[in-house]
Protein backbone atom coordinates (compact mmCIF):
# COMPACT_ATOMS: atom_id res chain seq x y z
CA UNK A 1 0.00 0.00 0.00
CA UNK A 2 1.28 3.47 -0.83
CA UNK A 3 2.15 5.77 2.05
CA UNK A 4 -0.84 8.01 2.74
CA UNK A 5 0.25 9.49 6.10
CA UNK A 6 3.64 10.46 7.51
CA UNK A 7 3.84 11.05 11.26
CA UNK A 8 6.78 13.20 12.36
CA UNK A 9 8.37 13.59 15.74
CA UNK A 10 9.09 17.26 16.55
CA UNK A 11 12.26 17.82 18.60
CA UNK A 12 15.30 16.50 16.77
CA UNK A 13 13.27 15.61 13.67
CA UNK A 14 11.50 18.71 12.35
CA UNK A 15 13.08 21.30 14.65
CA UNK A 16 16.45 21.70 16.32
CA UNK A 17 15.17 22.78 19.72
CA UNK A 18 18.04 21.79 22.00
CA UNK A 19 19.43 25.29 22.65
CA UNK A 20 16.10 26.65 23.87
CA UNK A 21 15.32 23.51 25.88
CA UNK A 22 18.72 23.70 27.57
CA UNK A 23 18.35 27.42 28.26
CA UNK A 24 14.98 26.96 29.95
CA UNK A 25 16.17 23.92 31.90
CA UNK A 26 19.17 25.86 33.14
CA UNK A 27 17.00 28.84 34.03
CA UNK A 28 14.87 26.54 36.17
CA UNK A 29 17.94 24.92 37.75
CA UNK A 30 19.45 28.32 38.57
CA UNK A 31 16.15 29.57 40.01
CA UNK A 32 16.03 26.62 42.38
CA UNK A 33 19.71 26.95 43.29
CA UNK A 34 21.09 23.97 41.36
CA UNK A 35 24.12 23.93 39.01
CA UNK A 36 23.52 24.25 35.26
CA UNK A 37 23.88 21.49 32.68
CA UNK A 38 25.75 21.61 29.38
CA UNK A 39 23.85 21.59 26.10
CA UNK A 40 25.20 18.16 25.19
CA UNK A 41 24.06 16.81 28.55
CA UNK A 42 20.59 18.20 27.89
CA UNK A 43 20.62 16.56 24.47
CA UNK A 44 20.90 13.19 26.19
CA UNK A 45 18.10 14.10 28.62
CA UNK A 46 15.38 14.87 26.05
CA UNK A 47 12.97 12.48 24.38
CA UNK A 48 10.65 11.37 27.16
CA UNK A 49 8.88 14.67 27.84
CA UNK A 50 9.57 17.73 29.98
CA UNK A 51 9.10 16.02 33.35
CA UNK A 52 11.73 13.41 32.56
CA UNK A 53 14.07 16.07 31.12
CA UNK A 54 13.92 18.04 34.37
CA UNK A 55 14.29 14.95 36.54
CA UNK A 56 17.43 14.01 34.63
CA UNK A 57 18.77 17.56 34.84
CA UNK A 58 18.50 17.69 38.62
CA UNK A 59 21.59 16.52 40.52
CA UNK A 60 21.61 13.18 42.30
CA UNK A 61 19.93 13.45 45.66
CA UNK A 62 17.64 16.26 44.48
CA UNK A 63 15.38 14.32 42.11
CA UNK A 64 12.35 14.56 44.39
CA UNK A 65 8.76 14.95 43.19
CA UNK A 66 8.64 18.35 44.91
CA UNK A 67 11.74 19.64 43.11
CA UNK A 68 10.56 18.27 39.78
CA UNK A 69 7.18 19.99 40.20
CA UNK A 70 8.86 23.31 41.07
CA UNK A 71 11.28 22.90 38.16
CA UNK A 72 8.46 22.23 35.72
CA UNK A 73 6.54 25.36 36.72
CA UNK A 74 9.60 27.59 36.29
CA UNK A 75 10.71 25.81 33.10
CA UNK A 76 7.33 26.06 31.39
CA UNK A 77 6.86 29.75 32.20
CA UNK A 78 10.31 30.48 30.75
CA UNK A 79 10.03 28.14 27.76
CA UNK A 80 6.64 29.50 26.74
CA UNK A 81 8.31 32.89 26.24
CA UNK A 82 11.63 31.72 24.80
CA UNK A 83 10.95 28.54 22.83
CA UNK A 84 11.69 30.22 19.50
CA UNK A 85 14.81 32.16 20.50
CA UNK A 86 17.34 29.76 18.99
CA UNK A 87 15.17 26.96 17.57
CA UNK A 88 15.41 26.34 13.83
CA UNK A 89 13.95 24.12 11.13
CA UNK A 90 16.37 21.42 10.01
CA UNK A 91 17.75 21.88 6.47
CA UNK A 92 15.46 20.51 3.77
CA UNK A 93 12.52 19.80 6.07
CA UNK A 94 10.30 22.55 4.70
CA UNK A 95 10.76 21.35 1.12
CA UNK A 96 10.01 17.77 2.16
CA UNK A 97 6.79 18.77 3.89
CA UNK A 98 5.65 20.87 0.94
CA UNK A 99 6.45 18.08 -1.50
CA UNK A 100 4.60 15.47 0.52
CA UNK A 101 1.59 17.77 0.80
CA UNK A 102 1.64 18.39 -2.96
CA UNK A 103 1.56 14.62 -3.49
CA UNK A 104 -1.55 14.31 -1.35
CA UNK A 105 0.23 12.65 1.58
CA UNK A 106 -1.27 13.54 4.95
CA UNK A 107 1.10 14.97 7.57
CA UNK A 108 0.93 14.72 11.36
CA UNK A 109 3.08 15.46 14.40
CA UNK A 110 3.46 13.26 17.49
CA UNK A 111 5.58 14.86 20.22
CA UNK A 112 6.38 14.31 23.89
CA UNK A 113 6.68 18.09 24.29
CA UNK A 114 3.70 19.42 26.19
CA UNK A 115 0.78 20.00 23.85
CA UNK A 116 0.48 23.80 23.98
CA UNK A 117 4.16 24.28 23.13
CA UNK A 118 3.94 21.69 20.35
CA UNK A 119 1.04 23.54 18.74
CA UNK A 120 2.75 26.92 19.17
CA UNK A 121 5.98 25.80 17.52
CA UNK A 122 4.22 24.13 14.60
CA UNK A 123 2.14 27.25 13.95
CA UNK A 124 5.23 29.48 14.25
CA UNK A 125 7.61 27.52 12.04
CA UNK A 126 5.24 25.78 9.63
CA UNK A 127 2.30 28.18 9.11
CA UNK A 128 1.78 27.08 5.50
CA UNK A 129 1.82 23.33 6.15
CA UNK A 130 -1.68 21.81 6.57
CA UNK A 131 -0.97 19.13 9.19
CA UNK A 132 -4.03 16.97 9.65
CA UNK A 133 -3.20 16.36 13.31
CA UNK A 134 -0.69 17.86 15.77
CA UNK A 135 -0.46 16.25 19.19
CA UNK A 136 1.91 16.80 22.08
CA UNK A 137 1.92 15.44 25.61
CA UNK A 138 -1.53 15.78 27.19
CA UNK A 139 -2.79 15.31 30.73
CA UNK A 140 -3.93 11.77 31.49
CA UNK A 141 -2.52 10.41 28.20
CA UNK A 142 0.67 8.33 28.45
CA UNK A 143 3.64 9.72 26.56
CA UNK A 144 5.67 7.94 23.91
CA UNK A 145 6.78 5.19 23.61
CA UNK A 146 3.24 4.33 24.63
CA UNK A 147 1.43 4.18 21.25
CA UNK A 148 -1.72 6.03 22.36
CA UNK A 149 -0.66 9.24 20.59
CA UNK A 150 -0.34 7.26 17.35
CA UNK A 151 -3.73 5.65 17.89
CA UNK A 152 -5.26 9.10 18.28
CA UNK A 153 -3.57 10.38 15.12
CA UNK A 154 -4.63 7.37 13.05
CA UNK A 155 -8.20 7.88 14.20
CA UNK A 156 -8.10 11.57 13.28
CA UNK A 157 -6.44 10.91 9.92
CA UNK A 158 -8.64 7.87 9.17
CA UNK A 159 -5.63 6.04 7.78
CA UNK A 160 -4.73 2.34 8.23
CA UNK A 161 -1.38 1.43 9.79
CA UNK A 162 -0.20 -0.20 6.60
CA UNK A 163 -0.23 3.19 4.84
CA UNK A 164 1.73 5.06 7.53
CA UNK A 165 5.40 5.95 7.95
CA UNK A 166 6.65 7.18 11.33
CA UNK A 167 9.69 9.48 11.18
CA UNK A 168 11.78 10.19 14.28
CA UNK A 169 15.28 10.68 15.64
CA UNK A 170 15.28 8.89 18.99
CA UNK A 171 15.10 5.51 20.66
CA UNK A 172 11.74 6.64 22.06
CA UNK A 173 10.46 7.17 18.51
CA UNK A 174 11.68 3.81 17.29
CA UNK A 175 10.05 2.05 20.25
CA UNK A 176 6.84 4.02 19.65
CA UNK A 177 6.73 2.82 16.05
CA UNK A 178 7.34 -0.76 17.18
CA UNK A 179 4.62 -0.51 19.81
CA UNK A 180 2.19 0.88 17.23
CA UNK A 181 3.21 -1.65 14.54
CA UNK A 182 4.26 1.11 12.12
CA UNK A 183 7.11 1.34 9.64
CA UNK A 184 9.79 3.57 11.11
CA UNK A 185 12.27 5.89 9.43
CA UNK A 186 15.21 6.81 11.67
CA UNK A 187 16.75 10.20 10.91
CA UNK A 188 20.42 10.88 11.59
CA UNK A 189 20.43 14.68 12.04
CA UNK A 190 18.71 14.69 15.43
CA UNK A 191 19.53 13.98 19.07
CA UNK A 192 20.61 10.31 18.82
CA UNK A 193 23.27 8.45 16.85
CA UNK A 194 22.95 5.56 14.40
CA UNK A 195 24.51 3.30 17.03
CA UNK A 196 21.79 4.22 19.51
CA UNK A 197 19.00 3.62 16.99
CA UNK A 198 20.28 0.52 15.21
CA UNK A 199 19.11 -1.99 17.87
CA UNK A 200 15.51 -1.05 17.02
CA UNK A 201 15.94 -2.18 13.40
CA UNK A 202 14.08 0.72 11.78
CA UNK A 203 12.50 0.06 8.40
CA UNK A 204 14.68 2.74 6.77
CA UNK A 205 17.21 5.48 7.45
CA UNK A 206 17.45 9.11 6.38
CA UNK A 207 20.79 10.91 6.45
CA UNK A 208 19.25 14.12 5.11
CA UNK A 209 15.69 15.33 4.87
CA UNK A 210 15.35 14.70 1.13
CA UNK A 211 16.00 10.98 1.72
CA UNK A 212 12.49 10.72 3.17
CA UNK A 213 11.02 11.42 -0.26
CA UNK A 214 13.00 8.54 -1.78
CA UNK A 215 11.54 6.13 0.72
CA UNK A 216 7.89 6.64 -0.22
Amino acid sequence: MNTKLVIFDLDGTLLDTIADLAASANYALKTLGFPPRGEEECRSFVGNGVTKLLERALPDGAKTPENIEKMRAVFQAHYDKHNADATSVYPGIMDVLKTLNSRGVKLAVASNKYHSATEKLIKHYFPEIPFCCVLGARDHVPVKPNPQIVVDILRAAQTPKEAVLYVGDSDVDMQTALNASLRACAVLWGFRSREQLAPYNPSCWAGKAQDILKLL
